[in-house]
């Protein structure tokens, strides 16, 4: 009995160390979606969120330690990697009171109007997907009221793809 349970652990080891490695990667790759040849193979049906004709909203708030984007997709969890598709209207809001926040997609915005989007809970701010690509965006957000340097940032993954 006692070389069963010896075996079966020596066995049961290399599948739990390859079941967290496989788990790590997975992270891996969603933080670094875009580094990937084709980061629009990463879209699927639970991670993209609206289409040209049914919009997008981005729950845009401060979290405890940093900020967190949350799209409106079942069961999305803050600063995932979502995808929305070329045409979609993404509204960007804040539904925690008080809480002001600016989304950045660099010079290269796949929005229009382009720039950084800036709203906040009294402000939600509508823009629409116009060009195709990755984009590795900053979300920072502060509760109404805070002191200099209690805002939180984060960098989440944004993939704007075709239109399906």
């Amino acid at each position: 009995m006692k070389i069963q349970r010896s075996f079966v652990l020596s066995l049961s080891a290399p599948v739990i160390t390859l079941s967290l490695l496989s788990g790590n990667a997975a992270a891996q790759n969603s933080k670094d979606a875009c580094a990937e040849p084709s980061p629009a193979q990463m879209c699927t049906g639970a991670n993209t969120c609206g289409s040209a004709s049914n919009p997008c909203s981005v729950d845009v708030k401060r979290t405890s330690d940093s900020a967190s984007s949350t799209p409106s997709i079942p069961n999305a969890k803050g600063n995932s990697l979502f995808c929305v598709s070329v045409g979609t209207t993404v509204t960007w809001k804040s539904t925690d009171k008080g809480d002001g926040f600016v989304v950045d997609l660099g010079p290269l915005s796949p929005f229009d109007p382009a720039g950084a989007i800036r709203g906040g809970s009294a402000r939600s701010v509508p823009v629409v997907a116009k060009r195709t690509g990755c984009f590795k965006y900053s979300v920072s957000a502060c509760h109404s009221g805070e002191a200099y340097g209690m805002c939180g940032t984060a960098n989440p993954v944004l993939i704007v793809i075709g239109k399906k």
